[in-house]
């Protein structure tokens, strides 16, 4: 207020000089009208916030504010000076008064703030120097939050608009994506930051692969979705995602299939806390399902998803139990009149299961016989099972587990007609429990280095939204009986991924030509069951659907006669602990199952 009031004086003084053409010294009556300008302008200056306004992060809304308030005052001023009837005021005086207070009260406050600028970036040595990738709008305001960090600082736009390149923005040159690799060595760029929120997970794929050979770190602004809520902050970026990665395009999916069995209806999710089974859950309520049943044997899972879960629209009912439980299913589809069950309840740990065999085969075989009875003698609906490519052409227990429930879907759906049931097979999910994707990341922070257990690994990959989204779908499409295989896309090399994982962390590969690399890939070997390649279909007889991503494999199976022998066979085995006859008895219902091991289980006696 001080400032502006003595500039507001001298605006005054020199108004009158500039307009008579020489230096101007007031009368008395005069001099008071020009000493008194403060009283006019800081109550008008106080009303528009001038003096709340951060001067650091003064912006072009407060600057408006500035000129808004000097109209004002200027017109006021005028208004009085011609009221007290005070000889020799030229008209030409108030807009020259009002021109000059506007670059004055203006420019004091540029300047105030580019000196406390000057100073904090004279003081933030170790701010990283970052190119934005993308000058659009994202791109614009990006620059401005980092102008204002100690984190970053932005030396160059990156864009593919040839309107773009070579003009600045914020003071800052936009270069072409080919002037990258000098521009990262002559300003020792750390980060790349991709501002490009509305771009197509293709495009984002492709642009992320041209930056995988730069040694520098690459952020990324989320989607436009992500960001519709709010403006654009230096939190926001994140690293770059396996998706990206992947460069998979999701499809819009059939708003009439995912409505089907859940709209309206009562739905339970088997395995309800787990990485596939929670998602279900999320999307079942937000699908409209009149009642949500969460039946999970891990207390903590269950917890975290009903705490999740409980403040959305919705009745959802938490419940602990085992899924080979059968009267405890039975009472609780019966009590709450369930007409649709989500049976993800499973062993899927390759190791883990071959270490624990029985406990194997009681949770995925036996455990989804009785969800099947149960859901027979309640007449559930529609019961659809979450299975695994593992289950194809298997090498390990689990994967023959998953076989042989899909068989006993297979066999119920002909034996009775109360249930429909069916089978959705699909591969791995980015980042559930157990995957190798958070796996990679921690091991990467830790300094490496990153196992993998054969570098000729291939794997087939799908976010878990997707994957839900899909399962949904392929349930609602059944008739019973069928085994439906989601398309996944195009296998991908375990070890390539990790190699990106690295370099888009900035990092490089430790190796022998590179022995001065950052982070090591540490090659294990084969875990017991796990194989080099997986499979989705048991032969090639696979039909189309009218989902575009999902298919029907035409599969042997067996009777419900044949089953029901080897059932009793394999409870008998069971309750012998004699791993010798559960492998045989695998062996023999699933003709697929190779096994890659002898038997691992931690109990087996020879």
């Amino acid at each position: 207020m001080m400032a502006d009031s003595i500039l507001l004086i001298n605006v005054l003084w020199l108004s009158f000089s500039l307009r008579l053409g020489y230096w101007y010294y007031p009368e008395e009556g005069l001099f008071w009208l020009i000493l008194v300008s403060p009283i006019i302008a800081i109550p008008i200056f106080i009303r528009f916030g001038l003096y709340q306004a951060v001067t650091r992060y003064i912006g072009l809304k407060t600057l408006w504010s500035i000129v808004s308030a000097i109209s004002l005052y200027a017109l006021i001023w005028g208004v009085v000076g011609f009221m007290a009837a005070i000889d020799g005021i030229p008209r030409s005086v108030i807009l020259i008064n009002w021109l000059l207070a506007i670059v004055t009260i203006v420019g004091l406050r540029i300047l105030v703030r580019s000196a406390l600028t000057d100073i904090k970036l004279r003081d933030d040595k170790d701010r990283k120097n970052v190119i934005i990738y993308g000058a659009g709008a994202a791109g614009r305001q990006l620059s401005v939050a980092l102008a204002q960090s100690s984190e970053y600082r932005p030396i160059a736009f990156v864009d593919d608009s040839k309107d773009l390149i070579n003009q600045q923005i914020s003071s800052v040159k936009v270069y072409a994506p080919g002037d990258i690799s000098s521009l990262i060595q002559r300003f020792k760029v750390e980060e790349i930051l991709l501002a490009i929120p509305s771009a197509s997970r293709q495009k984002r794929h492709q642009l992320i692969e041209a930056l995988e050979s730069h040694p520098v770190f690459v952020r990324a602004l989320p989607g436009v979705s992500e960001l519709a809520q709010g403006k654009i902050k230096i939190e926001d970026l994140r690293e770059i995602s396996i998706e990206d990665l992947l460069g998979r395009e999701m499809i819009l999916p059939d708003i009439n299939l995912l409505e089907k069995d859940i709209k309206g209806k009562t739905v339970m999710v088997t395995g309800a806390g787990g990485s596939i089974g929670s998602e279900i859950c999320r999307q079942i309520l937000s699908l409209g399902a009149s009642k949500l049943i969460l039946f999970e044997q891990s207390e903590l899972a269950l917890y975290s998803i009903d705490k999740e879960l409980n403040h959305r629209q919705g009745d959802v009912y938490p419940v602990l139990g085992s899924v080979n439980n059968q009267a405890r299913l039975e009472r609780v589809c019966q009590q709450f009149s369930v007409e649709t069950i989500y049976h993800a309840a499973a062993y899927k740990h390759v190791p883990m299961v071959e270490l624990n065999s029985s406990e194997g085969v009681m949770n995925n075989i036996f455990g989804t016989l009785r969800c099947a009875h149960a859901a027979i003698n309640s007449k559930v609906k529609t019961f659809v099972l979450i299975s695994t490519d593992k289950a194809v052409r298997p090498t390990n227990t689990m994967g023959a587990t998953k076989r042989s429930a899909e068989l006993i879907l297979q066999a119920l759906a002909e034996h009775q007609n109360t249930t429909r049931f069916s089978i959705v097979r699909f591969g791995n999910v980015l980042d559930s429990s157990g995957s190798v994707i958070p796996l990679f990341r921690q091991q990467i922070k830790q300094g490496g280095p990153i196992t993998l257990t054969d570098k000729a690994i291939e794997r087939y990959f799908m976010t878990i939204p997707e994957a839900v989204e899909l399962v949904i779908q392929a349930g609602a499409m059944a008739s019973g009986g069928e085994v439906f295989v989601l398309d996944m896309g195009k296998p991908v090399k375990i070890f390539d991924l990790a190699v990106k994982m690295i370099h888009l962390s900035g990092l490089s590969v430790r190796n022998d030509d590179n022995p001065e690399g950052d982070i090591e890939i540490s090659i294990t070997g084969l875990r017991p069951g796990e194989k080099l390649f997986e499979e989705l279909v048991i032969g090639n007889n696979v039909a189309k659907t009218e989902h575009p991503m999902i298919f029907k494999a035409q599969e042997d199976s067996l009777s419900w006669q044949e089953l029901e022998i080897v059932m009793a066979q394999m409870q008998t085995a069971l309750s012998d602990c004699n791993q010798s006859e559960l492998r045989e008895i695998l062996v023999k219902i699933v003709p697929g199952f190779k096994p890659q091991c002898g038997i691992e289980d931690i109990l087996y006696q020879k």
